[in-house]
């Protein structure tokens, strides 16, 4: 099944005696094949591959392309998206079978002479299209206790104070933005749907080894289990799929060592 796009904004600027043409703009534009793994759960009993034929600039994000073919083309196409700046974490999906966000995806940066692949991620309940059902991730975040729990409380009007170097330690692990392009890309959380997986892990790192925070050993005891961070095979894809370049691996693997010490 395939579909061809015709922008309505080339038309009215057609209508309008307006030539975007790429000799006009100087911008070279280029037809690209999509083929986008479809599902609607009232009509299809498994998912389809559907392709579109998208008019698009080497400048263009896999988003645009998303955002051209649902409002011009298939109102139908289901997927989530926010910011569209790479903060929200919500347009996580895997293209051409690796887990991105679509709006931090150039096209220039994919080989469009082939057609790309769309799809949503791995690991959890599909919902529609490229949609699916978070709420097993978020689960798994919620269950680590990802917020400061502290013993004592600052001089009225102070702050926690805090140092550079101890700031430094968990600096990497606050960047997460939750969008499960690390957790879906983990064989063991595909395989294995109670592991807590990388970005619960992460999280948890980021207040384990918080020198504002008084229970580190809580949530290290929590870990230590068999869904925990023993569960981690070290492949990296984690580290790999990260949007936000958080070394994703290396934390985990110092939560293991904080599990092993009895302490952050």
């Amino acid at each position: 099944m395939s579909a061809t796009l015709v922008s309505t904004d080339a038309a009215i600027d057609a209508a309008a005696g307006i030539d975007q043409s790429a000799e006009s703009t100087g911008i070279q534009s280029f037809l690209v094949t999509f083929i986008i793994r479809r599902f609607d759960p009232e009509v299809d009993a498994e998912p389809r591959w559907v392709d579109y034929d998208v008019e698009l600039y080497s400048t263009d994000r896999v988003l645009d392309a998303l955002h051209k073919i649902k409002w011009e083309v298939d109102g139908s196409l289901s997927f989530r998206r926010s910011c569209a700046h790479g903060i929200c974490g919500s347009d996580a999906m895997r293209i051409n079978g690796r887990n991105r966000l679509a709006c931090k995806t150039l096209i220039k940066d994919l080989d469009i002479s082939k057609p790309i692949y769309v799809e949503a991620i791995k690991g959890l309940p599909l919902e529609k299209d490229l949609i699916v059902d978070m709420e097993p991730f978020f689960a798994s975040y919620r269950e680590v206790q990802p917020f400061l729990i502290s013993s004592s409380t600052p001089e009225p009007g102070k702050e926690r104070i805090q140092s550079i170097a101890n700031r430094e330690i968990f600096d990497d692990t606050t960047k997460c933005i939750l969008c499960a392009a690390c957790t879906s890309s983990c064989p063991v959380f595909w395989t294995d749907g109670q592991y807590f997986g990388p970005a619960a892990i992460v999280n948890a790192h980021r207040f384990i080894f918080d020198s504002r925070d008084d229970a580190a050993d809580v949530r290290l005891n929590i870990l230590n289990d068999k869904e925990g961070v023993w569960r981690c095979r070290t492949t990296f894809n984690c580290t790999e799929a990260c949007p936000r370049g958080i070394e994703v691996t290396k934390a985990i693997a110092e939560v293991k060592q904080a599990v092993l010490r009895g302490k952050a």
